[in-house]
């Protein structure tokens, strides 16, 4: 663990909330949103993990294998008399 620093708890309207000093910011590598838990008594802060992360690494490695829909296309009415290409 690193040196504690200690800071005072301070009111935000009807809440409250800390300052974190930018040096423990910029190591934990928290920049915009967080997650907040309890765990046996300790308040954990985390940065909150990012929406779509890694999904355009994973939508590659799809196409790669089997691209394919999972359901089956049965050609309608429409399909089959009206539709050219």
């Amino acid at each position: 663990m690193g040196t504690a620093i200690r800071t005072r708890i301070i009111k935000i309207g009807n809440s409250q909330g800390i300052r974190i000093p930018k040096p423990l910011l910029e190591q934990s590598g928290i920049s915009e949103e967080v997650e907040i838990e309890i765990q046996d008594g300790h308040l954990i802060l985390r940065a909150a993990a990012r929406s779509r992360e890694g999904w355009e690494e994973q939508f590659a490695a799809m196409a790669q294998q089997d691209d394919v829909l999972l359901d089956e296309m049965a050609p309608t009415e429409w399909d089959e008399t009206e539709w050219e290409w």
